[in-house]
C-alpha cells in the first residue's frame, strides 16, 4: 500500500511538473492533475491539501536536484572564475528542463507565503555557492556580489524562457560575460 501511494505521488508531481511547463501555474489544477493520473479529483486531495502543497513538495525535490548539478558544475571548474562560469553556464542549461521550467512557472505565480519561503530559502542555498569563489576574487561584498550574479542569471533565464529574438547559446554567452567581466568591453 505504502508502495503504491509513493507511485501515485511521484506521477501526481510529474503531471505537476508537465502542467507547470506547458501552461504555467493557471494550468495547476486538481482536474488536471486526476485527467494527467486517471486519479479521480476526490484522490488528488488525498495526496495534496492545495495547490501551494504540491508547489512546496516539488521545490523540496527539485530544486535540490537542481543545485547539485549547479554545484557539481562549480566543483569542477580549477579557478574561481571558472567556478563562477560554470554557476552561469549550468543553470542556464537547465532552462530547457521540465523540472526548471516548473520553478519558474511556480516562481511567476501567486503563491502562499510558506511556499515562497521555501523557494527564496532554495535560491539562498544557490547564491551561497558562489560567494566561496567571490572571496576568492577579491570581492569585498562577496554575498552581495553573489546576490547581483544571481540577478544576471535571473535576466537571462527569463529571456531564454521568453524565447527572445536572440539565441538561448548567445543569452548564456553574455550572461557569461557579464558575469566574470561586468560591464566592461572584451576584446
Amino acid at each position: 500500500m505504502a508502495e503504491h501511494r509513493t507511485m501515485q505521488r511521484r506521477a501526481l508531481l510529474e503531471a505537476a511538473r508537465a502542467l507547470l511547463s506547458e501552461g504555467g501555474t493557471e494550468a495547476l489544477t486538481f482536474p488536471a492533475l486526476a485527467e494527467r493520473t486517471g486519479l479521480a479529483r476526490s484522490s488528488v486531495y488525498e495526496y495534496f491539501r492545495s495547490r501551494a502543497a504540491v508547489v512546496e513538495e516539488l521545490c523540496a525535490v527539485d530544486f535540490p536536484v537542481w543545485a547539485a548539478e549547479v554545484e557539481a558544475a562549480m566543483t569542477a571548474a580549477a579557478t574561481p572564475e571558472g567556478r563562477v562560469e560554470a554557476y552561469v553556464r549550468r543553470q542556464l542549461a537547465l532552462v530547457g528542463d521540465r523540472r526548471h521550467r516548473a520553478v519558474v512557472a511556480i516562481s511567476a505565480g501567486e503563491l502562499d507565503e510558506g511556499a515562497r519561503e521555501k523557494i527564496r530559502a532554495a535560491h539562498g542555498g544557490l547564491v551561497a555557492l558562489t560567494v566561496e569563489a567571490l572571496e576568492q576574487l577579491g570581492h569585498q561584498q562577496p554575498r552581495l556580489t553573489a546576490m547581483l550574479l544571481q540577478g544576471v542569471v535571473d535576466a537571462a533565464v527569463r529571456r531564454i524562457e521568453l524565447g527572445a529574438a536572440e539565441d538561448p547559446g548567445h543569452i548564456t554567452e553574455a550572461a557569461v560575460a557579464m558575469a566574470l567581466h561586468g560591464v566592461r568591453r572584451t576584446p
